[in-house]
């Protein structure tokens, strides 16, 4: 077979591919032709919790606390809440001490460990000694940094966990072409998705525990950038704000956060497996 007509059969596979990505909408689930919501066969294993900062690197600081140990905190408890309360779902954290892990370091870490979800835990500070400004914000990647998503997609190669990866995605590996189309539409796919639990935790910081958020927003975030799958940076609130230092140093405080963090999570898996 001339090679472009294999090209021409390869990017006809590969629309009916990407339409099937999109169509699936924000929950993911598939739906027959009479409507009725058919559970997806996908199921979600793996969350990796990344604890910002550490060791020599102390991240942000308020009057009396350091946001390595604010984040690290967090994590613990987000960690130890999952384990509790969804069996069957592998957490891997990147530091669990307080040591120093680098960035690249970190996405290797979660791409290694065929990570479903990067939550990666900070604080936020203003150039202020004292903020005015107040309340969480969570990060997504934005596309500014798509070649570095690209990289880690290719380097994490989602496609080759499913065994029929080469008759499901005739040319993958081989054509650029196709190798084109089918990252974009991971990458794609991923930032939805990204969103998606961004938006959930953000509805929970909101709703549930009434704490003013900045929303949901797309920033070139390294670490996000590099993590072969969906990802999301929690800024937890102002480490240099009097009122969110308190609260993120509480027992309360941390555990409203890790729990709305599970409440989020809990949702988006049922979305993601179209429970």
């Amino acid at each position: 077979m001339p090679v472009t007509c294999l090209k021409s059969n390869h990017i006809v596979a590969f629309l009916f591919f990407i339409i099937s990505l999109f169509n699936a909408g924000i929950s993911f689930a598939q739906q027959d032709v009479a409507g009725t919501t058919i559970a997806s066969s996908f199921k979600f294993k793996t969350v990796i919790i990344d604890a910002g900062h550490g060791g020599k690197d102390p991240g942000a600081h308020g009057a009396y606390s350091k946001e390595k140990n604010v984040a690290l905190s967090i994590a613990k408890k987000l960690r130890d809440l999952i384990n509790d309360e969804m069996s069957g779902i592998k957490v891997v954290m990147t530091r669990s001490t307080d040591v120093f892990i680098e960035l690249h370091k970190r996405t290797d870490i979660a791409n290694d460990n065929k990570g479903n979800l990067f939550i990666s835990i900070h604080c936020n500070s203003s150039p202020q000694r004292k903020s005015t400004e107040r309340g969480s914000l969570l990060l997504v990647y934005g596309f500014h940094r798509s070649e570095e998503q690209r990289e880690a997609l290719r380097e994490n190669a989602s496609i080759y966990i499913e065994k029929d990866y080469k008759d499901k995605y005739n040319g993958y590996g081989t054509d650029a072409v196709v190798n084109t189309i089918v990252l974009n539409a991971f990458q794609q796919k991923y930032r939805k998705q990204s969103i998606q639990f961004g938006d959930l935790v953000n509805r929970e910081f909101k709703k549930t525990d009434g704490r003013h958020s900045l929303g949901v927003k797309e920033q070139g975030v390294l670490v996000l950038a590099q993590s072969g799958m969906p990802a999301v940076l929690v800024e937890t609130g102002f480490i240099n704000n009097p009122a969110d230092e308190d609260y993120l140093n509480s027992s309360e405080g941390q555990n409203a956060v890790a729990r709305s963090i599970l409440r989020a999570l809990k949702q988006y898996r049922n979305n993601l497996e179209g429970r």
